[in-house]
């Protein structure tokens, strides 16, 4: 069978292209994702939020500071937490006519001696919920600095700036 002119010159343009591997430009994929990681680079260095359990409202307050890592010590009504591990009840403490609680004087110690970039000044901030008595949330404020931790941060929810003027 004959083949014209232009199906032979097909045949041998098929079989040139035949061969070749198909390609990928890397460099607009480079661009890509150097834009990707600078984005998340800027966004996952410009605010912290501190994870709120569910019992507890926060009170709302304007602050222009970003919150710091440090040890987090949470309020409820019922007991007192630091990082999640409860170290004391709230009515054994405000039962107590001591101004500091014991046990979360020496959870305080025993976290400061396991910290390994200790600063002269330590920080805790304290989560309490709205309803906590005040007379409690000073107890844990002599607590904290007691156990060398003086520097104290509240967290609250963040107020717009128009609702604080």
């Amino acid at each position: 069978m004959k083949y014209s002119r232009r199906t032979q010159r097909m045949k041998k343009h098929h079989a040139r292209t035949k061969d070749r591997i198909a390609s990928l430009n890397m460099v607009s994929l480079m661009d890509i994702f150097t834009i990707l990681v600078f984005f998340l680079l800027v966004n996952a260095t410009s605010a912290e939020i501190l994870p709120t359990p569910k019992n507890i409202s926060l009170p709302s307050a304007s602050s222009e500071q970003l919150p710091r890592k440090n040890l987090v010590i949470i309020i409820n009504d019922s007991e007192i937490t630091l990082h999640g591990v409860k170290v004391a009840e709230v009515a054994s403490v405000m039962a107590s006519e001591r101004k500091t609680i014991e046990s979360l004087f020496l959870a305080l110690k025993s976290r400061a001696n396991s910290m390994e970039d200790l600063t002269d000044t330590q920080g805790v901030t304290i989560m309490a919920d709205k309803q906590v008595p005040y007379d409690l949330v000073k107890k844990v404020m002599l607590t904290a600095r007691g156990a060398n931790f003086t520097n104290i941060s509240f967290a609250v929810n963040q107020k717009s700036v128009k609702a604080a003027s």
